[in-house]
């Protein structure tokens, strides 16, 4: 089952907008206005992406009247990014 979950998480995490969400995210929260304007990409293909982090318990979202704020909840995540990063560099 651990193994299960791994794979879960890591196959939620392999792709590039959500990469780029998450490096994001370890920041601070961010509602999804604010992320479609710096990712430059159109609002319901960001949504999607949160859906997928949020669905894998990697995202948590609050509501905050009509927006919604996520922030990472996943204590893997920074590790796991650190390390895939410092292993892609050349």
């Amino acid at each position: 089952m651990e193994l299960e979950r791994a794979a879960a998480v890591l196959q939620a995490l392999a792709h590039p907008v959500r990469l780029r969400i998450l490096e994001g995210l370890l920041s601070g929260e961010c509602c999804v206005g604010n992320m479609v304007q710096c990712l430059d990409l159109p609002q319901p293909l960001v949504s999607r992406h949160l859906a997928i982090l949020r669905d894998a318990g990697i995202l948590e979202s609050t509501a905050d009247g009509r927006q919604r704020h996520y922030r990472v909840v996943s204590p893997v995540v920074s590790a796991v990014l650190a390390s895939v990063l410092a292993g892609c560099e050349e």
